[in-house]
């Protein structure tokens, strides 16, 4: 039996990890047909087929999981022993990809990216910013930025901010024209704007008081799918936006905006990074992490 490389091996498991030759390739920097060439060879030198192939998906077989079960704790343990290393010379490489909305990698090229990359110039930060929530082990990514109630449950989760709160709004010359809502169930009485969700569907307005939660599909002729849009309809007069409060603070400050139905809008954990607590951890993600760690007091979740 020939013994295959460490490269080889790293390329099995990018594909078994990502049940995807494109995009383990991707991941990975070659072709697929290298890729595929590769593990080809690994399977002619362990003597079985590791890789059930299709058009359409790629599976483990048995040998294949077993394999994958025994690589994944020992390349653990082979990449924190070279990270230790790197990172005890002061020479931190590699590269960090991290997936978040628009806001979120927002706020961290105004907080933590400046003070990450002065740190560790040696790593390349790849900040991928969408609206949809991805499975961020599937598409390749490192760690993932949502806010903390949309975190998947097997994830490990870093604050990045302080709880937030969404706020009704709307501007005093449209509150002048009609009495602002007392309850949530009143708004069934005025024009509200829209959010649309990178998923397709609207998003039903959501609030709580004293135990008591609601979720509504409010009325309004106007649909849109971002916040900072909504936030320039609502002071055009438009109608009530429910939004982060983060995008408004100016608007509030300046009397441009008024807040509705305050005592109904409890704050809701804020900002997290975060990524499987099943895994092996990159040294350049736990640098990230403690870079977050020691910014905390000024890390907010402005926008």
């Amino acid at each position: 039996m020939g013994k295959p490389t460490l490269a080889t091996l790293r390329a099995f498991m990018a594909v078994a990890e990502h049940r995807s030759f494109r995009r383990a390739a991707d991941l990975l920097g070659i072709t697929r047909s290298s890729l595929s060439h590769a593990i080809r060879g690994l399977e002619d030198d362990v003597g079985t087929r590791l890789l059930h192939r299709t058009t359409r998906s790629v599976s483990l077989t048995e040998a294949g999981a077993h394999l994958l079960g025994r690589l994944d704790p020992l390349i653990g343990e082979l990449d924190t022993a070279l990270e230790e290393v790197s990172g005890a010379q002061g020479n931190l490489q590699g590269r960090l990809r991290i997936n978040g909305n628009e806001a979120s990698i927002r706020l961290l090229l105004q907080t933590v990216v400046p003070a990450f990359l002065a740190r560790h110039p040696g790593v390349a930060l790849d900040l991928v910013a969408e609206g949809r929530l991805v499975d961020i082990v599937a598409q390749g990514f490192d760690a993932g930025i949502r806010l903390g109630e949309s975190v998947p449950k097997d994830m490990v989760a870093v604050p990045l901010g302080p709880d937030l709160r969404f706020l009704a709004v709307a501007s005093p010359a449209y509150l002048a024209a009609r009495p602002a809502p007392e309850v949530p169930d009143e708004l069934a009485r005025h024009r509200c704007i829209r959010q649309r969700l990178p998923s397709g569907k609207r998003y039903r307005w959501e609030f709580g008081r004293r135990g008591q939660d609601l979720a509504i599909d409010v009325p309004g002729a106007l649909t849109l799918d971002n916040s900072q849009l909504m936030v320039d309809a609502a002071v055009a007069g438009l109608g009530i936006a429910y939004v982060p409060e983060p995008y408004v603070h100016a608007a509030l400050r300046d009397g441009r905006l008024v807040a509705v139905l305050e005592d109904w809008c409890p704050p809701v954990p804020g900002l997290c990074l975060y990524f499987p607590g099943n895994r092996h951890v990159p040294a350049s993600l736990r640098a990230f992490i403690d870079t977050i760690r020691a910014l905390s007091p000024v890390v907010r979740a402005d926008v």
